[in-house]
């Protein structure tokens, strides 16, 4: 059935009050398929958001929201006093059977949230102070879950940051070669083996216990945090799909990574790609006045390594489906997953250049 056909019948099954006035399509997202309605009750008109979940990547909706229930009504308790609370956490929409999803007729786990207005996104950090507020927004969320158990959460995509498994399924590619792409990746290579037990260090230590289990979002980019547009304040933090058990150094580490790169992801100029140490200094700023209050010893000793690890496992990650042939990330050329690795690898070593001096 037509996406927004099916978005139109599934609807109605949701609790919500008043009358539909209009449906669109909200193209931002690239995953799930987002749909925004406008309901008016008594002259008051609201908006949510529904989406259809892309299976292939969830092979398990039901664990997916049952984890984005817990986490939301968590955060819920710790903003109630706030004049703003309806901006500050997703609410999730139950179906009239009360659940917080809908199966159509084809199978489908549909979602709704209550829309939230008034405020900003970023696709790309604007500015130092941008970077501030990005980790205040980010150190607040896990603050808001530091008294929650992450082992609670359902574990919807197994060993996402086990760098250990991520070097199994490398040594599998280049033992298979498909392509015959291994003999062009020797600098590659060379580079992350000679790093592995460096960059295997956070997963072993969370596996030890000397890490906390707690809960992880595990994509704390830019434009997963909404923005009061006055202040520019970090409101609220949203797609949470791949909420989970794990280390807070996994997100950090991805907020270092996505933050702190002067370059795109698949820059081909590796002249533009350099750790922007500056922009580290005010992002963790503003996560450690946020964060610091809950924060272990290990945890805080292990945050400037996290973004080199993070980094690390997206560039085997590359370069795994580089040399087994392009199987899981979308590539829009031949030698696009190697791009992303050279750089990630290019930011390590400017991470490396620079260690002493952030």
């Amino acid at each position: 059935m037509d996406n927004y056909k099916a978005a139109e019948k599934v609807i109605g099954n949701f609790l919500i009050d008043g009358e539909l006035e209009k449906i669109k399509v909200n193209t931002q997202g690239h995953i799930n398929s987002t749909f925004v309605s406008t309901f008016i009750k008594d002259g008051v008109r609201t908006k949510y958001t529904h989406q259809k979940i892309n299976r292939n990547v969830f092979k398990n909706p039901k664990e997916v929201m049952e984890n984005i229930v817990a986490v939301t009504k968590h955060i819920e308790e710790k903003v109630s006093s706030f004049p703003d609370k309806d901006r500050r956490v997703l609410k999730v929409i139950f179906t009239k059977d009360n659940l917080p999803y809908y199966i159509d007729e084809d199978g489908e786990y549909w979602r709704t949230y209550i829309f939230i207005e008034n405020v900003n996104t970023y696709d790309k950090i604007p500015s130092v102070n941008a970077a501030k507020n990005l980790g205040k927004g980010i150190g607040n969320f896990q603050r808001q879950l530091s008294d929650f158990d992450g082992s609670r959460l359902n574990i919807t995509i197994p060993h996402f940051h086990d760098m250990n498994l991520r070097y199994r399924q490398l040594d599998d590619a280049v033992k298979a070669d498909v392509k015959g792409r291994c003999a062009q990746v020797k600098a590659e290579l060379d580079f992350l083996y000679a790093n592995k037990e460096r960059g295997c260090r956070i997963w072993d230590d969370f596996e030890k216990g000397i890490l906390p289990n707690r809960v992880t979002h595990n994509d704390t980019k830019m434009n997963n945090v909404l923005f009061d547009p006055v202040s520019d304040e970090a409101v609220c933090v949203i797609d949470l799909d791949t909420i989970m058990p794990g280390t807070i150094l996994f997100d950090t580490g991805d907020m270092i990574r996505t933050a702190c790169n002067t370059a795109e992801e698949d820059e081909k100029d590796l002249s533009k790609v350099s750790f922007y140490a500056e922009m580290y200094k005010s992002l963790i700023g503003g996560y450690m006045e946020s964060a610091d209050s809950f924060l272990t010893k290990e945890e805080r000793e292990g945050i400037k390594e996290s973004g080199r690890v993070i980094t690390q496992i997206m560039a085997v990650r590359f370069l795994t489906d580089y040399i087994a042939g392009d199987v899981y990330y979308h590539t829009a050329y031949d030698d696009h997953n190697l791009v992303r690795c050279r750089t990630q690898l290019s930011l390590i070593k400017s991470m490396d250049e620079q260690w002493g001096d952030f």
